[in-house]
């Protein structure tokens, strides 16, 4: 072991402020608003307070996909959280979404705004709303959700493990790394062999099972996540790469993790989104330089 410190948990733990790496500031064992703040609301029916994380991607990828299927009624405006800076524990934050991590989202088209929280229930609540991506086939429909479950299942071995210890842990730790290294290959091996036989991962239909994974793997074996390519030899999993590539050919897909980020090469960023015309690139240019 690289860490050969013996530790030896107390009998009743206690939260050390100063424990936890990179977001030391902003984890705390505790819910609820750390502050007061009222968040904007735009015209659309959507309203999406996020940040271009995998989480976030999946939404604004799926609000993309269903505007270019003609679906006007998702239209939507989409504001930056700044996790960094703890937005995501504003008042009106947790109002939407108690548990204080991005994605949260209010569905303003019907008498009664609707509250939604945790990218895989705005997944599919958007999917029943407008009847897309999201098979008819009854049995096609059940594959289909499972592997949405999955992805909102694994995605903690994988971010909360693998790309806390491997990424923003104040010290490396052999066994915690190995652990969760050896938890992501396995699902990349899942993954790897569900795509052998079938070309998106309900089988030949695209569905918000793809735009629940795609964010996470698909940018992990395109090396956009974590720098861990070559520790993870994700060069592997060719099945993966086919579909990721596939999928990142999109235009709704590319505009999708535009939305909400703030850094990268500026071509590559949208801070907010608030209409189709946003992409354009004088718009994106002046929307990034007033964030």
């Amino acid at each position: 072991m690289t860490d050969s410190t013996e530790y030896t948990p107390p009998k009743i733990w206690t939260w050390n402020k100063e424990n936890g790496g990179r977001f030391a500031a902003i984890n705390r064992p505790i819910a609820g608003a750390t502050h007061d703040k009222e968040l904007p609301v735009g015209k659309h029916p959507f309203q999406l307070y996020s940040l271009a994380t995998p989480n976030g991607v999946k939404v604004t990828v799926m609000l993309e996909e269903l505007l270019t299927l003609g679906h006007s009624g998702a239209e939507y405006d989409a504001w930056m959280i700044n996790i960094g800076e703890g937005n995501q524990f504003g008042s009106d934050f947790v109002d939407i979404n108690p548990n204080s991590k991005i994605p949260a989202m209010m569905d303003r088209s019907g008498d009664t705004p609707t509250r939604i929280f945790e990218s895989g229930a705005m997944l599919l609540h958007l999917a029943e709303k407008f009847d897309a991506f999201l098979p008819k086939d009854p049995a096609k429909r059940t594959e289909c959700m499972s592997w949405l479950f999955w992805q909102m299942g694994s995605a903690p071995y994988l971010g909360g493990g693998f790309g806390h210890f491997y990424a923003y842990a104040p010290f490396k730790i052999e066994y915690c790394i190995d652990r969760f290294a050896m938890e992501v290959k396995r699902q990349l091996d899942v993954l790897d062999r569900r795509l052998a036989d079938n070309e998106y991962l309900a089988g030949d239909e695209y569905t918000i099972a793809d735009m629940a994974v795609w964010p996470w793997y698909g940018a992990l074996v395109k090396g956009l996540i974590y720098e861990a390519g070559e520790f993870l030899q994700v060069h592997e999993y060719k099945n993966v790469i086919r579909w990721t590539d596939q999928i990142s050919e999109r235009p709704a897909v590319q505009r999708g993790r535009m939305v909400n980020r703030g850094w990268g090469e500026p071509s590559s960023q949208l801070i907010e989104r608030h209409d189709a015309s946003d992409f354009d690139t004088k718009t994106q240019d002046k929307v990034s330089s007033d964030a």
